[in-house]
């Protein structure tokens, strides 16, 4: 990634924004605009809130392990993690320093870039399967593992999430997040209703 600094489609998100209870700020990304600084960029049309010691389907809930040291640090930094032995999953780190709470970016509506999104997936027939899915959307937009504890707020490492204008959608209701075992009763899930883009459970 090129270290020359790009003139991004909106208004970069504070540290304070981050710097939330993660089940605040969730519901608050939608709408948002994850982006890249290749020109790759799309909207934040799903999220999954994870709440540390309290939670028992996080990654921290048990503590602190080289693993997840990054979820532990300063909010507004990007945390991603390897599953299944196959995908990355990317997610904003929120609430206070040693909180170890983030939300999990689960789907994005490509916006731009999306030749570029093709080429990085090049199997996916229809643009609606780019990035619907929290391993489809890292794909699509380059994320793996060399972006882990990058700092999202200051936007030098190639990627940010932005504020370009358009509010997050009113009185959104909670759901069960997918794909977790423990903490199904918590409804922490959130999503843009009727986007096509939104993953399937």
């Amino acid at each position: 990634m090129s270290s020359r600094r790009p003139r991004w489609p909106g208004a970069v998100l504070p540290r304070s924004f981050f710097h939330r209870d993660a089940r605040v700020v969730a519901p608050e990304l939608l709408n948002k605009v994850l982006a890249c600084a290749d020109g790759r960029a799309g909207r934040i049309v799903e999220v999954e809130a994870y709440v540390g010691a309290i939670d028992p389907a996080a990654h921290t809930f048990r503590g602190k392990t080289k693993r997840n040291a990054v979820m532990f640090g300063p909010p507004g930094h990007m945390y991603v993690y390897f599953t299944y032995g196959m995908h990355w999953c990317c997610n904003t780190v929120c609430g206070d320093e040693g909180e170890g709470s983030g939300v999990l970016i689960r789907a994005l509506e490509p916006l731009s870039g999306i030749e570029l999104m093709r080429e990085a997936r090049p199997k996916v027939r229809r643009d609606r399967e780019l990035c619907s899915g929290p391993a489809r959307l890292t794909q699509a937009l380059g994320i793996t593992g060399d972006q882990n504890g990058i700092d999202l707020v200051r936007a030098r490492d190639g990627y940010t999430v932005l504020d370009d204008g358009m509010p997050p959608p009113d009185n959104v209701p909670g759901s069960a997040r997918i794909g977790i075992r423990e903490g199904t009763d918590l409804l922490w899930r959130w999503l843009v209703a009727g986007n096509p883009h939104v993953s399937r459970a």
